[in-house]
C-alpha cells in the first residue's frame, strides 16, 4: 500500500487543484494500491490531525477550479517551534500524525514560508516533496511558479480596463498590484498593460521623477498617466531607513497603502486628478489560466514520478522550459527578486517606461 499525504499551505492561488490532480493521476496510473490523505487547512491539519481520506475520483473535474479543495492557512515558520496556546509542540505533532497514518511521503504545495517548514520536516526525517505555488513567482530555484501567470493576466486586465476611463477623464490612475517583497507580477502586468510608470520593491522610487513623467506626458499632449505599483514599493528616502525604523513607519502610516500615499504626493505636486484601483485578492481568485493549468499539471506529474521512485526531499520546478528537481535545503529561505539590471527592465526602459528612478 502506498500512502500519500497532501496539503496546501499559505495564500491560495489558481492551479492548486490542478497540481494535486496531476500528482494523483500520475501515481494512480501506475499503481492501484494508493491511499490519499488530504490535510485540511494546510499545516494546521497536519498538526491537529484533521484529514480526510480521498479517492482518485475526488481529484477528477478540478483542473479548472480555483482555490484549493483542501483549504489552506498561514502558519508562520518562525512560530513552528513555539508551542500553541495549549502547550502543544507543533513539530512533534506533525511527525506524530505522519507516523500514525504510516505515510510513505507527504506532498506540500506552497510558497516561501511553506518551503521553510517543509524543509524542517525533511530535517526531522519525513519524506517530503514540494510543488512551487505562489502568485509572486519568488521561489528560488525555479523560473516559474503556478498561480503567477493567472495573477498577471488579472492584473493586466485591470490595467487594460483603466486605460479607457483614464483617457476619458484625463486622470492619473494608480493600480496597486500584489507583491510585498518582490515585483514580478507588477513588472509583467505593467508592461503587458501599457503602464507608463512601474514601481517595484526592488527599485526605490523618487516621487519627483514620477511627477516629471506625468508633466512631460501632459506637455506632449498625453493627458493621462497610468502607474502600476507593487504593494511593497518603497521610496528612496524610506529605503535608507534601517529595517526596524521602516517597520515602525509602516505601522504608523496614516495611508491605507502605498497607492494612497503616492496619490496624495502627486496631488500636492500637480493639477491632476488621481484615482486608485486595488484589484487585491481578485488576483488570487477564479479559474487558472491555460498556462497555469499546463504548468501545474507538469509539476504534479513530475512529483508522482519522484514518489514512485521513492526520491524525496525535493521541490519540483522549471528551468528554461524543462522540469527540474531542487534539493529542499537549497530552496528554503531564499527569495527570487526582480533583478534591476535584467533584460526585461532594460527593454521596458527602452520603450519609455519609467521605474521612478
Amino acid at each position: 500500500m502506498l500512502r500519500i499525504g497532501m496539503l496546501t499551505s499559505g495564500g491560495d492561488c489558481q492551479a492548486l487543484n490542478a497540481a494535486m490532480r496531476g500528482v494523483v493521476k500520475g501515481v494512480c496510473s501506475k499503481r492501484d494500491d494508493v491511499e490519499i490523505y488530504g490535510f485540511q487547512d494546510g499545516y494546521k491539519g497536519l498538526i491537529y490531525g484533521n484529514f480526510e481520506m480521498l479517492s482518485s475520483k475526488e481529484f477528477s473535474g478540478i483542473l479548472t477550479r480555483g482555490g484549493t479543495i483542501l483549504g489552506t492557512s498561514r502558519q508562520p515558520f518562525k512560530l513552528m517551534r513555539v508551542p500553541d496556546e495549549n502547550g502543544l509542540d507543533k513539530v512533534e505533532a506533525m511527525k506524530h500524525t505522519y507516523h500514525k497514518l504510516c505515510l510513505d511521503c507527504i506532498v506540500i504545495l506552497g510558497g516561501n514560508g511553506t518551503h521553510k517548514t517543509a524543509n524542517l520536516l525533511r530535517e526531522e526525517g519525513l519524506n517530503v516533496i514540494t510543488l512551487p505555488k505562489t502568485i509572486d513567482n519568488d521561489l528560488w530555484g525555479t523560473d516559474m511558479t503556478f498561480g503567477f501567470q493567472s495573477a498577471v493576466d488579472i492584473a493586466t486586465d485591470t490595467i487594460d480596463r483603466i486605460h479607457t476611463t483614464a483617457t476619458s477623464h484625463s486622470r492619473v490612475f494608480i493600480v496597486e498590484v500584489m507583491g510585498h517583497k518582490v515585483g514580478h507580477v507588477t513588472l509583467h502586468a505593467g508592461i503587458a498593460g501599457g503602464a507608463d510608470v512601474i514601481l517595484l520593491p526592488e527599485i526605490p522610487y523618487d516621487i519627483e521623477v514620477i511627477v516629471e513623467v506625468i508633466q512631460k506626458r501632459s506637455e506632449a499632449g498625453k493627458a493621462f498617466t497610468i502607474i502600476a505599483v507593487a504593494e511593497g514599493a518603497i521610496s528612496k528616502e524610506d529605503a535608507k531607513l534601517k529595517k526596524k525604523e521602516y517597520k515602525e513607519k509602516l505601522v504608523n502610516r496614516t495611508y491605507p497603502s502605498i497607492a494612497y500615499e503616492l496619490a496624495e504626493q502627486i496631488r500636492e505636486r500637480t493639477d491632476k486628478e488621481v484615482r486608485i484601483t486595488v484589484p487585491g485578492h481578485t488576483q488570487r481568485g477564479g479559474s487558472p489560466c491555460p498556462y497555469d493549468r499546463v504548468f501545474a499539471t507538469r509539476m504534479g506529474a513530475a512529483a508522482s514520478q519522484l514518489i514512485l521512485k521513492k526520491e524525496y526531499g525535493y521541490m519540483l520546478g522549471d528551468k528554461n522550459g524543462n522540469t527540474i528537481k531542487m534539493p529542499l535545503q537549497d530552496v528554503a529561505g531564499k527569495l527570487k527578486y526582480v533583478d534591476p539590471d535584467c533584460g526585461l527592465i532594460k527593454e521596458a526602459k527602452m520603450i519609455g517606461i519609467s521605474f521612478g528612478c
